[in-house]
């Protein structure tokens, strides 16, 4: 009797997958501090995981300008890994830190992933920021390749650091799908949703809205007032009409989105408005400051007005509750917008093409000529 033929532990075993380190700030997972940026960190490490053998490596510290304990730290992390491993850094710790990005960079595959160019922050010493934008340059330029969020982004890390444009991608943030919002008649329902800090630009929308008490309106403000807390103390009661509820997230964050007509964003500075796309999701438009990062997530679903100028906005706000063509209008396109929103999967995709790209295929061999 033939004896079967004994099993192939290829056929059974998964294949192995390329490994990968990704390096994030901690606390990108603490849900009191909610941002766009640890949003997208946590949902590209996730979709990552299932290519790649990934390893999180997460560094304490005041970034960007950590104390040398914790540069010692990311120091000590990356010379831990072998060589020729490709690392994803986000941008907040790797920008500060250029010596030791360099020290690294002819062993490991660095990749940096930059959010908002370190320098660009609203509320910065100038000082501060030419050197954050020195620092931050010498660590791009050390690292195989840089990902922004947006194309505007993108342009802008490129002419500010100089960099090789076919170095600089792109991978904006996917958005979930979501239960489209019910509006109410009138549209009264206004919604912020931000971090409560200068870049964001509550204050112009507190401004805007303090001329329009003939009009029936509510506003709810949702978003850490601990990033600035002398800024979010000035517009604590304001106006009676305007809350500023805290932060929310998971089902509580749906639910506020659920409950609004309108996504209000004043913000000075955006590389991309992940909040404009949360909205748009649920077929809610959005009225928001005409800043590169908003006007390419938000596409033709709302409108835009000067960043900075509460009159623009009160004129914006004002049209919204006294015009139903209007409302009924930007609905429509919200949810056009909505079905046409790519999802994560197209972010990890995009990141990953960066992280693994094609092998370069081999020069074509050349006819041989022979003479007459």
């Amino acid at each position: 009797m033939t004896e079967p033929p004994a099993p192939d532990p290829s056929a059974t075993e998964p294949p192995a997958r390329d490994p990968l380190a990704v390096v994030l700030p901690a606390g990108i997972d603490d849900p009191a501090a909610p941002s766009g940026g640890n949003r997208y960190d946590r949902r590209v490490c996730d979709g990552l995981a299932t290519r790649h053998d990934l390893h999180e490596i997460a560094v304490a510290g005041a970034w960007p300008q950590p104390a040398p304990a914790h540069r010692g730290a990311l120091r000590r992390a990356l010379a831990g890994l072998p060589d020729g491993m490709p690392v994803l850094l986000d941008g907040l710790v790797a920008g500060g830190v250029p010596e030791v990005l360099e020290a690294e960079a002819s062993r490991l595959r660095l990749i940096t992933l930059v959010h908002l160019p370190l320098g660009d922050e609203t509320g910065l010493e100038a000082a501060t920021a030419t050197r954050l934008h020195r620092l931050e340059g010498r660590a791009l330029h050390a690292c195989a390749a840089v990902v922004t969020t947006s194309a505007a982004a993108a342009e802008r890390v490129t002419g500010l650091h100089g960099l090789p444009a076919t170095r600089v991608h792109v991978a904006p943030p996917g958005s979930d799908r979501a239960a489209a919002a019910v509006p109410s008649p009138r549209g009264a329902r206004l919604l912020c949703v931000a971090a409560v800090t200068h870049r964001k630009g509550q204050d112009v929308l507190v401004d805007a809205l303090s001329t329009m008490d003939d009009l029936d309106w509510v506003c709810r403000c949702v978003g850490a007032t601990d990033r600035e807390p002398a800024f979010a103390a000035a517009l604590r009661g304001r106006h009676p009409r305007v809350t500023f509820a805290g932060t929310r997230a998971g089902a509580e964050l749906d639910r506020t989105y659920a409950e609004a007509d309108l996504l209000v964003l004043p913000s000075r500075a955006e590389t991309y408005g992940m909040v404009v796309t949360e909205a748009l999701a649920r077929g809610v438009p959005v009225l928001g400051s005409d800043v590169t990062g908003v006007r390419e997530a938000l596409g033709d679903g709302g409108g835009l007005v000067p960043p900075g100028d509460p009159g623009a906005l009160a004129a914006a706000l004002r049209r919204w509750l006294t015009d139903e063509g209007l409302r009924t209008a930007w609905r429509g396109a919200a949810a056009r917008r909505r079905a046409a929103l790519p999802g994560w999967d197209a972010t990890v995709r995009a990141l990953d093409d960066v992280i693994s790209p094609p092998p370069t295929p081999p020069p074509a061999a050349e006819e041989e000529h022979h003479g007459r």
